[in-house]
């Protein structure tokens, strides 16, 4: 077998390892059942509070990455978006400040502090550059439910992912190129945090509307209740 066509397998497996986990989780919602919204449309909830996300990654960035990020595609869907530094602060002065333990106060605890009508509860399962042999893959996945702070109901649950593999179809240069090429793209991911930018993606795609099976849009947006 030649190099050039270790190469081009090497390539092609690279690509597949790099989009394996973001097909796994989007690649289901072309299969997925319509969502049901009964419960969102009987609450149809105006305020949101969003909670710290708790995170599974290994980086320590991913959970406030996330968080910074979170807000803007519910504020653009038309919620009222309670400030994250006036939820963060609150929780401090009541003793919270792990994701974990936030997570666990009682919906009524929640609505009684904040008045929210809903809270927005995240999951960071994957952030991170992370380097395959011949493919460097920066990619950022995440969870999310919405439930209903008057009732503690689930009205809605999702999740999304975005991915450096997804655009690159780049299988010039041969192996070493290809070597070369994921530990450049390793070292300057790291380094820039280029997770960040992804976990931007990841979010509007979590939370942004209109989106198959999302967020249904809020009060404060000219689409409210036709969707």
């Amino acid at each position: 077998m030649t190099s050039s066509s270790l190469a081009a397998r090497a390539s092609r497996g690279a690509r597949w390892l790099g989009l394996g986990a973001v097909v796994a989780l989007l690649g289901a919602c072309a299969t997925q059942q319509p969502y049901d919204y009964v419960a969102f449309k009987q609450s149809r909830p105006a305020s949101l509070l969003v909670l710290p996300p708790v995170s599974t990654a290994t980086d320590l960035k991913a959970s406030p990455a996330v968080m910074s990020q979170v807000t803007l595609p519910l504020a653009e869907a038309g919620y009222y978006v309670l400030p994250v530094t006036l939820v963060d602060e609150t929780f401090k002065q009541n003793g919270l400040t792990v994701p974990d333990e936030i997570h666990g106060v009682a919906p009524e605890k929640l609505r009684e502090i904040f008045g929210a009508d809903a809270a927005v509860y995240l999951r960071v399962t994957r952030y991170g550059t992370t380097y395959n042999v011949i493919s460097s893959v920066t990619m950022v996945a995440a969870e999310a439910r919405i439930v209903d702070l008057r009732s503690g109901q689930l009205l809605w649950q999702g999740q999304a992912a975005a991915s450096s593999a997804e655009g690159d179809n780049s299988s010039q240069g041969g192996l070493v190129g290809l070597l070369v090429k994921a530990v450049v793209n390793q070292i300057v991911g790291t380094a820039t945090d280029a997770s960040y930018n992804y976990a931007g993606l990841a979010s509007q795609r979590l939370l942004g509307a209109p989106r198959p099976n999302g967020v249904l849009y809020g009060p404060r947006s000219p689409n409210y209740q036709k969707d």
